[in-house]
């Protein structure tokens, strides 16, 4: 990486040389302005005053304007006149706790690097007594034209210094406040601290700037000669909120969805419901309970015996008689046997007649011959 300024750091009588370098870059996509009519770019060209006339950057020099519009000229060679300590130097002024520093104060951020080997002792020393501490160091330097205040920190296994605004440059937060007197509910601040333990923490790298990737893509798609398509557009989170304890509730409702806490349906609960697992417990409102009560009744005056619309009996009733008769029938059909086999019992019996017809025979003879005895 590039080095914007180099200098040394001072540490009591210890001088460490190193390097400062930007710790941060812009990704936002930059537009240039253009004529609408036939799309010529929109220049800015620097143009004195007095006579009209552009100036080029080696004829352009520095001024004060004082309160009544007087240009006061100011060169390099005065400012370099001035006793500025920290010209070239970091100097630590002390060391103090990081939540002693107002995030308000924060400002552009650095990575200083170790300028030389012979740097890289006093660097490491530096560092790990930071480390060790527990402690951010406060300083003083000046970069662009101006002495600037920083805070020098670890971050991993190199030293980054963030520039820090001056104490009096923090505006105070007047009017800001509600103007009128809220009270909060416990049962509200109870439903905050669940909604913040639900959304949780977040992997900082998995944050992105969903804006500059659509300004991307649509740059990309007018290229090519593609019309865009409209994006959708989001909840704005705006308006009153009418019922907060209702909007707290939703807004834990709705983080735990997004995180799967709570599925719908089967899939939360193991999918379909197979052998071993649990049936998912569905929830019925009471107009489907009542529809569903009144389709019971239906189908249970249905299959009555008291039908109207079949003259006097019903029509139910007399599909259940006839299936109980298809029904009778069948296992009386089940219980007899085969026909093959009642043949069978019908020759048997033939049979067992024939061999009976000989004693018919001798009995009518035996009746006859008792009654001509009778006779004689």
């Amino acid at each position: 990486m590039r080095s914007i300024w180099n200098g040394a750091i001072s540490f009591g009588l210890v001088s460490i040389p190193i390097k400062l370098v930007n710790a941060t870059e812009n990704h936002s996509v930059s537009f240039r302005q253009i004529h609408v009519e036939d799309g010529g770019r929109i220049r800015y060209r620097k143009v004195c005053e007095l006579d009209g006339e552009e100036v080029a950057p080696a004829e352009i020099g520095k001024a004060y304007e004082d309160a009544d519009g007087t240009m006061i000229p100011i060169t390099d060679e005065d400012l370099g006149k001035l006793p500025l300590p920290t010209a070239k130097t970091i100097e630590i002024v002390a060391f103090v706790p990081a939540d002693a520093i107002d995030p308000l104060q924060m400002d552009a951020a650095y990575y200083l690097s170790a300028n030389g080997v012979p740097a890289a002792k006093p660097y490491t020393l530096l560092r790990e007594a930071l480390k060790r501490s527990r402690k951010v160091a406060l300083a003083k330097y000046a970069l662009r034209g101006r002495e600037r205040l920083g805070m020098l920190r670890v971050v991993g296994d190199v030293i980054a210094m963030h520039g820090l605004l001056w104490p009096d440059e923090i505006r105070a937060p007047e009017g800001v406040a509600p103007e009128s007197d809220v009270t909060v509910r416990d049962a509200e601040l109870d439903l905050a601290d669940a909604l913040m333990d639900t959304l949780g923490e977040v992997d900082m790298d998995s944050l992105h700037d969903d804006y500059r990737e659509a300004v991307e893509e649509m740059i990309a798609a007018k290229a090519s000669g593609e019309v865009p398509e409209p994006a959708e557009k989001g909840s704005s989170g705006g308006g009153k909120v009418i019922d907060l304890i209702a909007a707290l509730e939703s807004s834990v409702r709705a983080a735990k969805e997004a995180r799967g806490e709570e599925g719908e349906g089967g899939e939360e609960n193991g999918g379909e419901n197979g052998e071993g697992e649990r049936p998912v417990a569905g929830v019925t409102s009471i107009s489907d309970r009542k529809a569903s009560g009144g389709s019971r009744k239906k189908a249970a005056s249905g299959s009555g015996s008291g039908g109207s619309d079949s003259g006097g009996s019903g029509s139910g009733s007399g599909a259940a008689k006839k299936s109980a008769a298809k029904s009778t029938a069948k296992k009386a059909s089940a219980k007899k046997p085969p026909a093959k086999k009642a043949a069978s019992n019908k020759g048997t019996a033939k049979k067992a007649a024939a061999k009976k017809s000989p004693a018919k025979k001798q009995s009518t003879a035996k009746s006859g011959t008792s009654r001509k005895r009778a006779s004689a």
